[in-house]
């Protein structure tokens, strides 16, 4: 991803109340990425590697700890659907899964919830 399409992602994303920032490219590579927050002390590190599909790395101090394995069809989506795929990201499991976003003709998918906003998720991460 360029940088002004992450500039644009990370804005409309932090809009939405999710920790999100740019992730800059490492040497060698010259795609930038999203890197998301979690309120549990993970983030999440999209599409940084300058492969073409949408897939993150969780890591918790440094050290993998799960992944969003690449979503399929993501190398064609334009911004908003990058938008919606990170903020309805499952990050709980090893294996993080991505949450469909547009039904297909075996199985119906609701839309998914709006963020917690910031005061929520502190709230919640300190009552825990």
């Amino acid at each position: 991803m360029d940088e002004q399409r992450a500039r644009r992602v990370v804005e409309t994303l932090r809009e939405r109340n999710v920790f999100a920032h740019i992730k800059l490219p490492h040497a060698g590579i010259t795609q930038y990425g999203i890197r998301v927050v979690l309120p549990d002390g993970r983030e999440a590190i999209w599409d940084n590697d300058g492969t073409a599909g949408l897939e993150a790395q969780v890591m918790r101090n440094g050290i993998l700890v799960g992944f969003v394995s690449s979503i399929p069809g993501s190398e064609n989506f334009g911004d908003e659907q990058i938008i919606d795929a990170i903020a309805a990201a499952d990050y709980d499991q090893p294996i993080g899964r991505s949450r469909p976003t547009t039904p297909t003709s075996a199985t119906r998918v609701a839309t998914a919830p709006r963020p917690m906003g910031l005061a929520d998720r502190l709230r919640r991460t300190f009552r825990d």
